[in-house]
């Protein structure tokens, strides 16, 4: 049998169509509201590991650089002492002051330079145990975040488990019921749907009101909605409006009938109270 053409279907049809949708995608942000925040918190601590991760590396990079910059420093004051022993030897066999002193100065020369790498050295190493301390905080880091996010990965895995199944055929159900609506008005539900802030695109009336944002709904308009002859939309939110009866949505009227009897009965009771107090007083 043929698929019925979605602009064939009457507006009675279109509107039960369309709650049914509703109905469908309200049970699917059920199951997803009970995975509550964990898959943001998942996202959350996915996130931090990476970056803690992206520090670790540069902090490493850094410790090794520093490690080279100690290499060169130590390559430096070896070839200084090499000169300095070098320029000592030559002392013995200067002919004249000149160049006395300009050995004398080479080797202090040489030896302020041996001293300005120990401290090069010296701070290198300082900036390598900050930076240790700094890795080993952030690899514990690590360490805390990786535990956390096992478990809430568990968590999250166990609620998937026990809504997937269900969450599956709803999905399959909006297909077919999105397959069976015209895509102007689909895309105009979803758009309702969209800026809803309870996710509800259709809802039916209640008490005299539209069933989303609670206000009154004239007594014509409400005859309009009952009688499935066009798509009326809330004046005031937007939302498409459809009568109890079609929603399968049985409301019991209370009027105020029954509490007049009640306000007589007490007014009797008040008056026959006087009569009384009139006749003792007699």
């Amino acid at each position: 049998m043929a698929k019925k053409d979605p602009t064939d279907l009457s507006v009675e049809e279109r509107l039960k169509t369309l709650y049914q949708l509703q109905a469908a995608l309200s049970s699917i942000d059920e199951k997803r509201a009970l995975r509550g925040e964990l898959p943001l918190e998942v996202q959350d601590l996915e996130d931090e590991i990476e970056g803690l991760s992206t520090r670790v590396e540069k902090i490493r990079s850094e410790i090794d650089e520093f490690q080279r910059a100690i290499t060169q420093k130590k390559g430096e004051i070896a070839d200084a002492e090499a000169s300095v022993a070098r320029y000592k030897s030559q002392l013995d066999e200067v002919k004249n002051n000149r160049e006395y002193d300009t050995l004398s100065k080479e080797i202090e020369f040489q030896s302020l330079e041996i001293e300005l790498c120990n401290k090069k050295i010296r701070e290198a190493n300082n900036r390598i145990q900050e930076k240790q301390n700094e890795l080993a905080s952030n690899e514990e880091l690590i360490q805390e975040r990786q535990s956390d996010l096992e478990v809430k990965k568990s968590e999250l895995d166990e609620i998937m488990t026990e809504t997937r199944a269900e969450e599956e055929k709803l999905k399959e159900k909006v297909k077919e019921l999105e397959a069976r609506i015209e895509p102007r008005l689909l895309t105009s539900f979803k758009r309702i749907r969209k800026n809803a802030r309870n996710g509800l695109g259709v809802v039916y009336v209640q008490r005299d009101a539209c069933g989303g944002c609670f206000n009154k709904i004239p007594p014509q308009r409400q005859l309009d909605i009952k009688m499935h002859k066009k798509i009326i939309v809330c004046e005031y939110c937007g939302r498409i409006m459809i009568d109890p009866e079609l929603a399968g949505v049985k409301i019991d009227k209370v009027t105020g009938e029954e509490k007049k009897p009640r306000k007589r009965s007490i007014r009797k009771t008040a008056s026959s109270k006087k009569t009384t107090d009139a006749s003792d007083m007699d």
